[in-house]
């Protein structure tokens, strides 16, 4: 089914100042990308998908708070975390132990539990191209475990936590297969009990993690390594994860088999599950000081995608707990050391480069774009940034010149939806995604905006997407795209496009080619040359310029 969409840039924002604002859409000038935002509020077992005038657009209902990330997937389902009782886990805010699958009419269609006296999916989990799922684990050993594995007893409690990802393949409606595990336990050193097969010096193998490396936990602390995101590249096939309280992120490879990833050789990289690479702290691997630690507590590391701005350096939310200078976040981009195959480089006796962040975002004041724990950040395709000031339920937008140009306070707290004019501290989001309006997980539906999400919302004049009668892109004109196509694509428009943007897209929403500032005579049979050479599958293509937007499905065919 097409859709067909208009879109009117705003200028500005016009809110009555009758009453105070405290929640809702803040700001939206004619710099912020159209398109849609998923957030999910930790104290509401709702998930909530906006427009960008805050407009509700859709929403999906569970009966547990998320525990913590959720994702629209690109079929138009709902993939989240939820929060289920766990007296091991228990006070941890961040448990979530149960993952779920909701189609887009809110009907639960799947759903996995991972949750025993020895581990829990925690923080977050990440849908991967193949129909599979990354989930983050926190795996509990016992101190007569973590002895026997060389912990420093002065630095050991009643037990440890430690770290793990599974692949799983969903099954049915209840079940999953595990087909890929990784665990942390497989790749320590230490350098504390020389009786034990993983003693070593710490500094010859960064490849491994120090076992008595504490980061910021008090002496005692069960929670080591707080592992607080996942995600994948799949031109790399590399895996991505962060640990909070070590305050480094790290990179594996995911080519291997689990026997592999339980060794120290073996997949594409030859070195089994051991890191390819590590960044933020290297104190913790002992080749550094404390003045060359980078970051600060982290969540949220991502690889931003081909055809981006930055297209494949590293985007990171830097908490900025106890940074120097004070408690101050920032959003950093790094552009890591690695080669064409997916190598990357480490000089002897040093630490993984770059010594130096390539791109950062913070406020102006530092201290007023503050979150202590969650956070997150997302490269958009114009260039554009969308953060989440995860504590506050704040997200907002800059453009390339790190202007604010969108701005958005969540108005979900513990009760549900608040009234404007109510103050909050209990509206907290882990975070926050933004899609395209050719984000194919919207194909075939009616993406209508409705009222404000917030109670009793302030009169406000905000114009930004709504769909319209298929068969029209305005009074004039319409659109016919070749369709199956092979190696070209051929656009017929009967009236004149001007200044126009022409983007394809895979299945998952990556830009494969992108056509800027065309002219698209009326009657004219335009052709684009595709640069790349094309699977056969699902395609989508995004017409846009100044007054319309047109989006559609498309299928890419082999050359009889």
């Amino acid at each position: 089914m097409k859709k067909i969409i208009a879109s009117l840039l705003l200028s500005g924002l016009f809110i009555s100042t009758n009453a105070q604002q405290t929640v809702g859409l803040f700001t939206r000038t004619a710099g912020s990308l159209d398109g849609y935002v998923l957030f999910a509020p930790i104290r509401s077992d709702t998930t909530y998908l906006i427009d960008k005038c805050g407009k509700k657009v859709h929403q999906w209902s569970s009966t547990r708070n998320p525990g913590l990330s959720a994702y629209l997937l690109p079929d138009g389902s709902l993939l989240r975390t939820g929060a289920i009782p766990n007296p091991t886990f228990n006070g941890q805010g961040s448990a979530g132990g149960l993952i779920e699958k909701y189609d887009w009419n809110n009907n639960l269609v799947w759903s996995y539990t991972i949750s025993s006296t020895n581990e829990i999916q925690n923080h977050d989990i990440y849908p991967l191209p193949n129909g599979n799922i990354l989930v983050a684990i926190w795996e509990n050993f016992t101190s007569t475990q973590a002895l026997a594995a060389g912990r420093n007893p002065a630095i050991l409690g009643t037990s440890l936590w430690s770290a793990k990802l599974e692949e799983i393949q969903p099954v049915g409606t209840t079940s999953a297969n595990i087909v890929w595990q990784w665990d942390l336990w497989d790749h320590l050193i230490q350098d504390y009990d020389s009786t034990k097969s993983n003693y070593g010096i710490v500094t010859n193998h960064p490849e491994l993690l120090n076992l008595n490396y504490n980061g910021t936990n008090t002496a005692t602390a069960k929670d080591w390594i707080h592992l607080n995101a996942v995600t994948y590249n799949s031109a790399l096939d590399q895996v991505m994860f962060s640990s909070h309280n070590l305050s480094e992120i790290y990179i594996i490879d995911h080519s291997t088999t689990t026997a592999q990833a339980a060794s120290h050789a073996g997949g594409t990289h030859g070195k089994g599950g051991d890191f390819l690479y590590r960044w933020g702290n290297p104190q913790a691997y002992n080749r550094g000081t404390v003045a060359d630690r980078k970051l600060f507590l982290q969540h949220n590391p991502t690889w931003i995608p081909v055809g981006y701005p930055d297209e494949n350096k590293i985007m990171i939310f830097n908490n900025g707990v106890s940074r120097p200078g004070g408690n101050a976040a920032s959003v950093d981009i790094i552009s890591p050391p690695v080669d064409s195959l997916g190598d990357y480089s480490i000089v002897p006796a040093q630490p993984f480069g770059p010594a130096t962040i390539d791109w950062s975002y913070m406020n102006p004041v530092p201290t007023s774009f503050y979150t202590p724990v969650m956070g997150g950040a997302q490269r958009l395709p114009n260039g554009n940034t969308i953060i989440c000031e995860a504590t506050r339920g704040n997200f907002f937008e800059i453009d390339s010149a790190k202007n604010i140009v969108w701005r958005y306070v969540n108005p979900v707290d513990s009760t549900g939806p608040i009234s404007q004019g109510t103050t909050t501290s209990k509206n907290e989001v882990f975070r926050c995604l933004f899609f395209e309006p050719s984000y194919s997980g919207f194909t075939g539906h009616t993406l209508t905006p409705g009222n404000p999400i917030e109670l009793n919302p302030l009169p406000y004049n905000c114009t930004m997407i709504t769909g319209i009668d298929e068969n029209i892109l305005n009074e004039n004109s319409s659109l016919t795209i070749s369709n199956p196509f092979t190696n070209n694509l051929f656009i017929h428009a009967n009236a004149d496009l001007k200044n126009t943007t022409v983007t394809l897209l895979d299945i998952a929403g990556r830009i494969i080619e992108k056509w800027n500032s065309l002219s698209i005579n009326a009657e004219e049979n335009k052709e684009l040359t595709l640069q790349s050479s094309l699977a056969d599958g699902i395609y989508f293509l995004n017409i846009q310029n100044a007054t319309v937007y047109y989006s559609t499905k498309l299928v890419r065919v082999s050359t009889k």
